[in-house]
C-alpha cells in the first residue's frame, strides 16, 4: 500500500544539468542564461497549480522548495531522480517516505503531527517556503501523489503550496534544464498549525450521512456501485446516500492536469453538487479522495471540504455500518 529542494543545497554539490557541470547555485542562475547575485522574491501569483514556465521564472526565488515526489505509482524512485530533476529539487517519496501511515490496520492514514513536521522540515523546507510539488505527470492516480502532499500541507496550516502542472513530464517536455546527482538539504524547522477541518473522521461520515452532507466518491464507477471492490477493502459498495465523481473525470491529458473550471462545474452539476457548502471526498484509502478534495476545494473554490483519510477500508472493516450497492449517481464518462 501507499503506505524540498529549496535552493539551500550545499554550495559544495556538482550537479550535471544537459552536459553542464555546476557548482552550488550556479544551476538556478542557468535558468535565466546567466549566475544570480541575489536570489529575488518569489512571484505571488502562485495559485494551487503552476505552470512549467512560472516555475521555471521563478526558480531562483528566495523561499522557494522543489519537491520531488515521484514513486512507485509513476514509476519513479530516488534512482530516477538522479538521473535527472528539476534543478534545487530535492526527492521524496510519496509511497515509501512516510506521507501515508496504518492506523489500527488501516492503510493510507494521515501520520501525526510531529512525524510530518520532522519528515518536512528534515527535507530543508521551512515555515516560510513556497512548495511546488512534481509528480511524474504520468496519470489521474499518479496525480494523486500530488494531491495528497498538497491536501497534506493544507491540513498542516501551510498555504504556501502549489502542484507542477503536468508535474516532471512536462517540464522534459518544454525542455528545460535538468540536474543530476543526489540531493542532500539542509535541514529545517517546519512548524504545523493543525485544522481538523480539513479532515473527516468516521464519526463525522456517520454525522454527515445523517445531516444529508454531500459525500463524493472518487472510485472507479464499478467500485462506486459495488460490481467491484478493491482487495483491501471488505465490503463491496459506497457509503449511504453518495455521489460518485471518479477521479479520472477530473483531469485531462491523460491524467495530467485537472479540467477546468467550467467543465468542472457541468461534471459537480450531473451530480447535484453545489460549489458551497460542508462536502466530504472519500475513496478507498484517502489516495484518489485527494484528488476529489483538490478538484472541490482548491479548483471549484469550496473552503468546506473535508477528506477522509480512512475511507471505505475502515468504513466497511466494521459490519454494523451500512454500505450501498446498487448506486448510479455518477458524472463516470
Amino acid at each position: 500500500m501507499f503506505a524540498a529542494c529549496s535552493l539551500r543545497e550545499p554550495a559544495e554539490r556538482t550537479v550535471e544539468m544537459r552536459g553542464i557541470s555546476l557548482r552550488g547555485y550556479a544551476f538556478a542562475g542557468a535558468l535565466a542564461g546567466s549566475l544570480a547575485v541575489a536570489a529575488p522574491a518569489l512571484a505571488v501569483d502562485a495559485g494551487p497549480l503552476v505552470a512549467p514556465a512560472w516555475l521555471a521564472e521563478n526558480l531562483e526565488a528566495e523561499d522557494l522548495a522543489v519537491l520531488d515526489i515521484r514513486n512507485r505509482i509513476d514509476g519513479g524512485s530516488a534512482e530516477t531522480f538522479a538521473e535527472g530533476h528539476i534543478p534545487g529539487a530535492v526527492y521524496s517519496n510519496y509511497a515509501e517516505a512516510g506521507w501515508r501511515t496504518e492506523v489500527d490496520g488501516v492503510p493510507g492514514k494521515l501520520p501525526p503531527v510531529e512525524d510530518l513536521e520532522a519528515l518536512i522540515g528534515g527535507l530543508g523546507i521551512d515555515d516560510d517556503d513556497h512548495v511546488v510539488i512534481v509528480p511524474g505527470g504520468v496519470s489521474s492516480t499518479d496525480f494523486g501523489s500530488a494531491a495528497r502532499v498538497y491536501w497534506t500541507f493544507k491540513v498542516l496550516g501551510h498555504d504556501a503550496v502549489s502542484i507542477l502542472e503536468g508535474g516532471h513530464a512536462a517540464w522534459v517536455a518544454a525542455d528545460l534544464p535538468l540536474a543530476t546527482g543526489e540531493a542532500t538539504p539542509e535541514p529545517a524547522t517546519f512548524t504545523a498549525e493543525f485544522r481538523p477541518e480539513l479532515l473527516a473522521s468516521t464519526a463525522d461520515v456517520v454525522a454527515a450521512i445523517d445531516a444529508g452532507t454531500p459525500l463524493v466518491d472518487a472510485r472507479p464507477f464499478d467500485q462506486f456501485t459495488g460490481e467491484a471492490k478493491s482487495d483491501v477493502v471488505a465490503r463491496a459498495g459506497t457509503l449511504p446516500n453518495a455521489v460518485n465523481v471518479p477521479h479520472s473525470t477530473f483531469v485531462v491529458d491523460e491524467g495530467r492536469d485537472v479540467v477546468d473550471g467550467d467543465r468542472l462545474a457541468e461534471l459537480l452539476a450531473s451530480v447535484g453538487l453545489e460549489t458551497n457548502g460542508p462536502q466530504i471526498a472519500f475513496c478507498n484509502t484517502g489516495h484518489w479522495a485527494s484528488v476529489g478534495w483538490f478538484a472541490l476545494s482548491e479548483v471549484a473554490g469550496n473552503p468546506n471540504v473535508a477528506m477522509y483519510d480512512g475511507s471505505m477500508v475502515e468504513w466497511a472493516a466494521d459490519e454494523s455500518r451500512p454500505v450501498e450497492t446498487g448506486a448510479m449517481l455518477t458524472a463516470a464518462n
